[in-house]
């Protein structure tokens, strides 16, 4: 039950239908009695200015989450982002300070590497391709880098954003080899699709982010993972699986998220 003393978070972008935190978020304040909501927001692009205005005057408003297309519209538009942010320009978490300030940051890439862990998978000296480099791709590339990943391929349709990424990640992190060289799949411990390919598939057999020359090159040790939340088992992960490699979902990542981001909004310890 919302009452005048409830307190709210939100996750904004367009559309939300698909998105996982408000069922997540929601069911964890329920199960730990606190008078918090979190509200899924549909917002049209016009109405970002406006927004960000109102946010700062609403005062029982915590923070809300970002997703897309407003993950880079919104980095600009705060008083304050985390060094990551920064370098990425994009954010996916917003924190109301009591002021009104908006301070953002962008924790996919942590919340993406809570839930390999949780496959069992250690990133430090392996061998890791990233397909897509918005702002999910580049968060999980940035964090990768940061754990000690020996080499990255990073891939996407966009040959500029690749050459970007790759210069932006070979000067923070000199000790990781920075590649788009893409000939195989065979000697990656971890394939991680970031890009939307494979959204709102009805099939197994619809669209995958590689080609099927390349997917048939998967090694069944290799973990498997794919951002895209709905459907849970997207084509890729399909083939994936049907090779016998574990796999990581789109609501796996998160559900091993909503620490990351409610701790830093002020309404969720960091581990849950």
């Amino acid at each position: 039950m919302i009452q005048g003393s409830t307190e709210l978070v939100a996750i904004v972008g367009s559309p939300v239908a698909q998105v996982k935190s408000p069922e997540n978020f929601n069911r964890w304040f329920v199960d730990h009695q606190q008078n918090i909501v979190m509200l899924a927001i549909d917002l049209a692009q016009t109405a970002l200015d406006d927004f960000v205005q109102t946010l700062r005057g609403w005062q029982n408003m915590r923070g809300c989450v970002v997703t897309v297309p407003y993950k880079q519209m919104l980095a600009s538009r705060l008083d304050s982002v985390s060094e990551r942010s920064a370098a990425l320009r994009s954010v996916n978490v917003i924190r109301r300070e009591p002021d009104g300030r908006l301070v953002g940051d962008i924790v996919d890439g942590e919340g993406f590497l809570n839930a390999a862990r949780q496959q069992g998978f250690n990133p430090k000296n392996k061998q890791a391709l990233v397909i897509g480099t918005g702002g999910v791709g580049s968060a999980i590339a940035y964090s990768l880098c940061q754990a000690g990943v020996s080499h990255l391929v990073i891939s996407d349709i966009s040959h500029e954003r690749v050459e970007a990424l790759g210069d932006l990640l070979r000067s923070a992190f000199p000790n990781s080899v920075i590649s788009a060289c893409l000939a195989s799949l065979e000697h990656f411990d971890l394939v991680v699709n970031a890009s939307p390919v494979g959204m709102s598939a009805t099939r197994d057999d619809g669209p995958m982010p590689l080609p099927a020359a390349m997917m048939k090159t998967l090694n069944a040790k290799t973990l498997v993972a794919d951002v895209v939340t709905s459907p849970t088992v997207t084509p890729f992960l399909a083939f994936a699986r049907n090779r016998g490699c574990p796999i990581q979902t789109g609501p796996q990542m998160a559900l091993a998220q909503l620490g990351n981001l409610g701790h830093f909004i002020g309404v969720t310890p960091l581990e849950i």
